[in-house]
């Protein structure tokens, strides 16, 4: 089976008509009129958008076959996939987190560091969180300077791990704390 991504999840219901808000994860909002029938994860259930609208942060979209703010409203959170050939090229330095998740992390040295588990952007930038093979998983930038090389027909990403991490410190691990010392 072909690998699915996650292009857009439904909202709210919208009106009393079967619309539904649309939050769409593709570069023009607009695109997903484009892959033909939208389907949940497990494959199970597809949706084939028969108007779509331009909102103020979102789409407001009509499937066929959602006629009634009933039908809409228990569409609310659903998560819609397309097929990963559906999707266009992407340019180069350019990722589908998709092709990313479970790629082999190496440092710039060729060690294993352990496997990409997934891209976050929590708004200041990618993030890539990589689950080593022991202990907590990292999360890192994922730019340039920390992901020199991927390569995806090697099956890798190269990680060049920063020498210090803002928020560390330098201390004497002898030194006492106040409250090591049963200070108030």
């Amino acid at each position: 089976m072909s690998a699915l991504v996650c292009v857009a999840r439904i909202g709210a219901a919208h009106g009393v008509r079967g619309a539904v808000k649309l939050w769409t994860f593709t570069e023009d909002p607009f695109a997903v009129r484009r892959y033909g029938p939208l389907s949940t994860k497990d494959g199970r259930r597809q949706f084939e958008i028969a108007q779509v609208r331009e909102a103020k942060d979102h789409l407001v979209a009509t499937f066929k076959g959602v006629v009634t703010r009933g039908e809409a409203e228990r569409l609310n959170g659903i998560e819609l996939y397309v097929a990963r050939e559906k999707l266009p090229a992407t340019d180069e330095d350019e990722y589908y987190h998709t092709d990313l998740i479970g790629l082999a992390a190496v440092t710039t040295d060729g060690d294993a560091l352990g496997r990409v588990l997934a891209i976050h952007n929590f708004g200041a930038g990618d993030i890539i969180e990589i689950a080593p093979l022991k202990g907590p998983t990292m999360l890192l930038p994922f730019s340039n300077a920390v992901v020199p090389e991927v390569d995806l027909k090697g099956g890798r990403v190269v990680i060049a791990l920063p020498q210090e991490i803002e928020g560390d410190r330098d201390e004497d691990p002898s030194a006492s704390h106040p409250r090591e010392r049963g200070d108030p």
